[in-house]
């Protein structure tokens, strides 16, 4: 049946700034004032004024930066890195690959138990499960032996607003007795985007208002040690859903780092209160209620105080050092831990630079193995690799195993979107020719989920990766525009550790099959016609 002619036209000025911005001036004028829950599923076309994944830049492969070797070449080949963003020299030594769920959650429940200094914790939203307050009950337990050593332990947690506010048993009803408790010694802060106000906040159903962008950040800190990951604080992520957790223990300048960079957000986020009403820090912006740029510049300016100021101390120390020694520093420190950020809405696109380098500089003979729980590349990222020289084998989730398999009304829908856009990047491989450098993997899982993200390069000749990228994004278009993100690059010539980084990688691929056209010709791949065509609506928003 055809759609009315009114949702045609909303669909023909999808992408027309002008009616874009004037939408969002309307509604800020007429409903500023206004904060109200409820919603209409009318909202679900609110998504339809967002920009189109805007063509790639150009970028050149700077002379000089390809072709490295073996170790001999790894610190020049990838030293451009510390131009961007600050690095870190840490023992390889101390980096610690998480293989499960259990493991990730065990690791976080001993470690708050002892910190005693801070917890600091970034998630989507915290889950109200046993597990979930399980997690709680050791930040109690440790925030009541602190109160007999001068108030010391701090504990900060960092969610998104939306997410953590959802239902009347939520992330902040789990909160709110620590925060009642432990007030002096406790913060909660709920990111909320600038781009959820006015008509858009008052009308989106609670069910999909975080498909106008989240606090995506996954990092979990206790004292010195710190857990990078991609997998949310909820109940699955501990047990049956495959993520991806890298353990950096005693690595004080890596934590002081995210430690800062989650305070600067919490701090341009609403601050929950014991009464469960939320505030804003005296001189800041109102996320929804103040005005969007003035927000968004001032948030920009306090997290990249932090970006830029650690970047000023490294390259200062590097200085010295590289005075002395081109390469890695010996002995312990063999490994370089660059922090990557990316807030698109607030104007940062850190990772998105440094991402785009790396896969403009795989060249021939190099193999970059990557992985994302939502297979959805950018339209940049996607050019990059059709184009490159390296051979990429791409794993993502097989219907079966996405998170959204069995879901209920149109959320039910996205795993056979997923499988069109799959089928529309092999198609588009074998229309190049790519087949043989380019590869699609899908991961199965009897009763699990999978939301791993990041890549593993291997260099010419290696038969072990030196890099990983490890954290929330996942290389589409929400991470790269929506949506607060932060991971890790690590170069490492520790063999110990690129052997684990190694193991990692083929483990996931091991329960994987590689696609062929076939795979798209099986009974349980096929795609209805109306999920086709919203199929790039998804691919912005999920």
């Amino acid at each position: 049946m055809a759609a009315p002619m009114s949702w045609r036209r909303l669909v023909n000025s999808v992408y027309t700034p002008a009616i874009t911005g004037v939408f969002n001036r309307i509604s800020d004028r007429v409903f500023r004032a206004r904060d109200r829950g409820g919603g209409s599923s009318v909202l679900l076309l609110a998504p339809l004024l967002a920009e189109a994944d805007p063509a790639p830049q150009r970028i050149s492969r700077p002379t000089g930066s390809a072709g490295a070797q073996g170790t001999d070449g790894l610190c020049t080949h990838f030293r451009w890195m510390a131009e961007h963003v600050p690095a870190f020299r840490v023992p390889g030594a101390h980096i610690h690959v998480l293989a499960s769920p259990d493991q990730f959650y065990q690791a976080m429940k001993a470690r708050i138990k002892t910190a005693k200094r801070r917890v600091v914790m970034a998630s989507l939203y915290l889950g109200t499960g046993q597990l979930e307050q399980e997690l709680v009950d050791c930040m109690e337990e440790a925030l009541q032996r602190s109160q007999g050593n001068s108030h010391d332990l701090k504990v900060s947690i960092l969610l998104d607003y939306t997410r953590g506010s959802r239902g009347q048993i939520n992330s902040r009803t789990m909160l709110l007795p620590l925060l009642q408790r432990f007030t002096s010694q406790m913060r909660v802060s709920l990111y909320h985007t600038p781009d959820l106000r006015g008509l858009l906040r008052l009308l989106v159903p609670q069910r999909f208002n975080e498909t106008i962008g989240v606090q995506h950040i996954k990092v979990y800190l206790f004292d010195d040690s710190v857990i990078i990951s991609g997998a949310n604080l909820s109940d699955s992520y501990f047990t049956n859903r495959q993520d991806r957790y890298v353990l950096l223990e005693n690595c004080g300048e890596v934590a002081d780092f995210f430690s800062d960079l989650v305070e600067a957000v919490g701090d341009v986020s609403l601050q929950l209160q014991p009464d469960d009403s939320v505030t804003v820090l005296e001189g800041m912006v109102h996320p929804y209620k103040g005005n969007r740029q003035d927000f968004s510049a001032a948030a920009r300016k306090r997290i990249m105080q932090v970006v830029n100021e650690a970047h000023v101390r490294q390259r200062l120390t590097s200085r010295s050092e590289d005075s002395e020694d081109e390469g890695m520093s010996e002995g312990e420190e063999d490994t370089w831990v660059f922090p990557l950020v990316q807030m698109k809405p607030l104007g940062i696109q850190v990772d998105e630079q440094v991402t785009q380098r790396l896969l403009t500089d795989a060249g021939p003979e190099s193999t970059v193995f990557l992985t994302s729980g939502y297979f959805n590349l950018t339209r940049a990222y996607m050019q990059l690799v059709l184009g490159a020289g390296a051979s990429y084998r791409i794993l993502t989730a097989s219907p079966e195993v996405n998170g959204f398999f069995g879901a209920k009304g149109i959320a039910g829908a996205i795993p056979e979107a997923y499988i069109h856009i799959a089928r529309q990047f092999y198609n588009q491989v074998c229309r190049l020719g790519q087949q043989e450098r380019v590869h699609l993997h899908e991961y199965h899982r009897s009763q699990w989920t999978f939301h791993a993200k990041g890549l593993w390069y291997y260099l010419q000749g290696q038969d072990r990766p030196c890099l990983t990228l490890i954290g929330s994004p996942n290389f589409g278009y929400r991470s790269v525009h929506r949506d607060l993100e932060a991971q890790i690059a690590i170069v490492t010539e520790n063999e110990e550790l690129q052997s684990q980084l190694q193991e990692e990688q083929e483990t996931l691929y091991q329960r994987s099959t590689e696609v062929s056209r076939s795979t798209f010709e099986q009974p349980d791949r096929h795609v209805q016609l109306w999920v086709k065509l919203v199929t790039p609506l998804i691919k912005n928003f999920f």
